[in-house]
């Protein structure tokens, strides 16, 4: 446990951080959620919309710290890449 100021005070600052990133994380997962379910279903213009905003939350997460630049940036694509799938289909 934490006997100095200076730790105590590292302690309530990764709290408070740790909240922050649960709810920016879940943010994003709620746009991917929907961005999937556009997919299901299958209206492109719908897909596209749910695709623009998920791409703007993930990039957030990203600068935000929240996501690793390539992590953010590969499902970024994957999500294109589906999307182009359906727009083609």
């Amino acid at each position: 446990m934490a006997n100095n100021p200076g730790a105590k005070k590292s302690i309530r600052k990764i709290a408070r951080r740790t909240e922050v990133n649960k709810s920016r994380r879940s943010r994003v997962r709620t746009y991917l959620r929907k961005f999937e379910e556009s997919l299901v279903a299958g209206d492109v213009a719908v897909a596209r919309a749910a695709f623009n905003e998920a791409q703007s939350e993930l990039m957030r997460a990203v600068s935000k710290g929240v996501v690793h630049k390539n992590t953010g940036a590969r499902k970024v694509s994957r999500l294109a890449a589906r999307l182009k799938k359906l727009a083609v289909a």
